[in-house]
């Protein structure tokens, strides 16, 4: 789930990333916890609990208000190390992170902090749509939301039972397969997520 000024800092991307290619900054350690509402902040599930080792390349297209911007996104889990990465479109790395189950080593491009999205949401999206049903509960609990599944369809609720997240597969039994669809009904926005390999 992203907030509407999350949502902008993906569609400004590009154009500043041109701006200040070449720079440099330095990872920020933190809590292994992101924000999902207005100063709501859930802890993301253990790497582990994916329950398989995992290398991962996707696309992230978010469509708002009728512009669409993307970014490249590459994802490498062994046990309980997960690493991953955002790229601009000639392959420069804009952001990252290094997560062990306790804290996130992040990093974006300098200048690009108020534009991109910070790494732990883009790894909010990436673990809310693939990561188990179960691997989430503990954490939903804690701020009093709840994650449903049924057919090819995962449904994020919040404490008044209002849809933060609706989640939709091409097959949910492969979550590889096809597309996967996020949308935030409320913010008025979509994320496509497209697999282009796995292993």
């Amino acid at each position: 789930m992203m907030s509407q000024r999350l949502i902008l800092r993906y569609f400004n991307v590009f154009i500043l990333s041109f701006i200040v290619m070449g720079c440099t900054s330095k990872p920020i350690k933190q809590a292994n916890q992101v924000e999902v509402a207005q100063g709501k902040f859930i802890t993301l599930p253990q790497p582990a609990q994916y329950g398989n080792d995992l290398s991962l390349s996707q696309l992230i297209s978010v469509e708002f208000q009728g512009k669409k911007q993307q970014l490249p996104v590459q994802l490498q889990l062994t046990g309980n190390d997960l690493v991953l990465a955002g790229f601009a479109s000639w392959g420069s790395r804009l952001l990252s992170l290094d997560y062990d189950g306790l804290t996130l080593d992040t990093y974006v491009m300098a200048g690009l902090s108020d534009t991109l999205p910070p790494p732990e949401q883009v790894l909010f999206n990436v673990m809310i749509t693939l990561w188990p049903m179960e691997a989430w509960q503990t954490s939903l609990d804690n701020i009093g939301w709840k994650l449903s599944e049924s057919d090819n369809h995962r449904v994020l609720v919040d404490e008044s039972g209002k849809t933060v997240l609706d989640i939709r597969y091409d097959s949910i039994a492969n979550k590889f397969d096809g597309d996967i669809l996020l949308t935030s009904p409320h913010l008025g926005y979509v994320i496509k997520i497209k697999t282009f390999s796995h292993s």
